[in-house]
């Protein structure tokens, strides 16, 4: 029992300082060293994925299907939605402040309860409703003072809203089929994205911008931009474990503590952050929806879970 406590600390402290880490370190890369191809950091961090995964199946400390051409079939069209995500969500990344990436990311929970309600004909509760309405109203008091407006990075962390939402409610459906698993599906999304990625990043020209990079000779660029790359994997995993060891509701919670830190620290990393008092705001009280979003699925979460113990304490009593 003392193992099993341990292990579930260990999952949600891993998932957390993951989650934080990337965001940080990908702002580090994108913004402060002026790295010029979001494009060229996605693909490594598909490549460590592909590599990592591969090497621990060689070793057999996990397992996934061989057969691509069946996995792709299977799987199809998430390798899309992955490589529009991961694009989107670097390119947002690199031209938006923290605080305001992480505030406008807020809508991918609107359109992924919009599309859970149309796919899977899953509605939320009023309250739920409300908290994620009050998120939304916060970013939009956010933005419409926001001083470092770029037109490209919105579109970008709107795009990336998008993806999100779909891949959320897509993997949803796809992990239905035990055949997949997890390490399955994150493999081939990555593995099937790779030649396009390439292929893309050397129609537009990437190749040109990396030869022109004076940074690559700087000890402190290589850590940070290797870290990226580990550190999408490192995500992806962490993700598993901790809802593994814990369960979807921790990593639920754990995401939207993690996302008041990148908030605050934001403002400070990066030094593209514009202070207003109206940007601010919008951005506290964008804070506040998700806490209370939190709040009313960890009760919602307990009071299932009572229902359960209630169902099988009248079952025993009826089977004794």
């Amino acid at each position: 029992m003392e193992k099993l406590a341990i292990l579930r600390l260990f999952s949600a402290i891993l998932y957390a300082l993951s989650s934080f880490l990337i965001v940080v370190i990908n702002k580090i890369v994108l913004t402060t060293f002026k790295f010029p191809s979001f494009q060229c950091l996605a693909i490594g961090q598909m490549i460590t994925t592909v590599l990592v995964l591969g090497f621990a199946r060689g070793f057999r400390l996990i397992n996934f299907s061989l057969d691509a051409k069946e996995m792709l079939i299977k799987i199809f069209p998430l390798p899309l939605i992955y490589l529009g995500n991961i694009m989107t969500g670097l390119g947002g990344t690199k031209k938006l402040s923290l605080p305001m990436f992480t505030v406008l990311r807020r809508f991918s929970i609107l359109f992924t309860m919009i599309l859970e309600y149309i796919i899977l004909k899953v509605r939320p509760s009023n309250w739920i409703q409300l908290s994620v309405f009050s998120m939304i109203l916060g970013a939009i008091i956010a933005a419409s003072d926001d001083l470092a407006f770029d037109i490209i990075g919105y579109i970008f962390i709107f795009g990336n809203d998008v993806f999100t939402a779909l891949n959320g409610v897509i993997v949803k459906k796809k992990l239905e089929n035990k055949e997949i698993g997890k390490y399955g599906l994150i493999f081939y999304n990555s593995f099937f994205v790779i030649p396009f990625a390439l292929i893309y990043a050397f129609l537009d020209q990437e190749h040109v911008k990396l030869a022109e990079f004076t940074s690559w000779n700087e000890p402190l660029f290589i850590l940070s931009f290797l870290l990226s790359c580990f550190m999408g994997f490192i995500l992806n995993y962490s993700v598993v474990l901790c809802t593994h060891y814990n369960s979807a509701l921790t990593t639920t919670i754990i995401g939207c503590l993690k996302n008041m830190i990148v908030t605050y620290s934001g403002m400070m990393i990066g030094g593209d952050y514009i202070f207003s008092w109206p940007n601010f705001v919008g951005l506290n009280i964008s804070i506040l929806g998700s806490l209370f979003y939190s709040y009313l699925t960890f009760f919602q979460k307990l009071n299932k879970e009572k229902i359960i113990d209630y169902t099988l304490i009248k079952k025993n009593i009826a089977d004794a």
